[in-house]
């Protein structure tokens, strides 16, 4: 298991640093980012396909301090089914460029580092929309495993006038949390 997600981050890596660049994208990120506020969990509200990530549901991404400054990142997701084997990978952000701290750089094998762009931000960092230098990975998160269709279908408008294929985009599954 382990060594599939292994292999599967680091294709992302590689075809990441490839770009395959559509310029009618607009890959513009947010001015400023509060990395303190950034950090805990997210969840994965929708998604390109991509061979690292295919067939997860419940997926989320949890960003917290390592004792070396840098960002642990750890990705969690079900294997086919809510009740399918978790997987999970841990790897490390960076932001390589104080001045532009809404790009940054990730890696979960070895010193392969991929774009982490935020492209959007909800001013309560209640939502975010990432993306990378290349038009071929985009992901909306949320703190919550449920997102407003109006806050969503206004997401999609905003991607959409950016270039973004947002029918491309694959909702994911999350379990609902009930209070009885």
């Amino acid at each position: 298991m382990g060594k599939n997600i292994i292999l599967l981050l680091t294709t992302f890596l590689i075809l990441n640093s490839c770009n395959g660049q559509n310029s009618m994208i607009d890959k513009t990120v947010v001015k400023e980012l509060d990395i303190e506020k950034y950090l805990g969990t997210w969840y994965e509200i929708a998604r390109y396909d991509h061979s690292f990530e295919r067939g997860l549901d419940g997926v989320t991404a949890t960003y917290s301090y390592r004792k070396d400054g840098k960002i642990k990142v750890e990705n969690a997701g079900y294997k086919g089914t809510l009740d399918g084997e978790k997987s999970i990978a841990i790897g490390k952000a960076k932001i390589p460029n104080p001045q532009v701290p809404s790009k940054l750089k990730v890696s979960f094998f070895w010193f392969f580092y991929g774009d982490y762009f935020v492209l959007e931000l909800d001013e309560a960092y209640q939502w975010a929309v990432i993306g990378s230098s290349s038009d071929r990975y985009l992901w909306i998160l949320s703190r919550t495993p449920q997102m407003d269709n109006l806050q969503y279908q206004q997401i999609l408008k905003g991607l959409t006038q950016r270039g973004y294929a947002v029918n491309k985009l694959i909702k994911v599954k999350h379990k609902i949390e009930s209070n009885d």
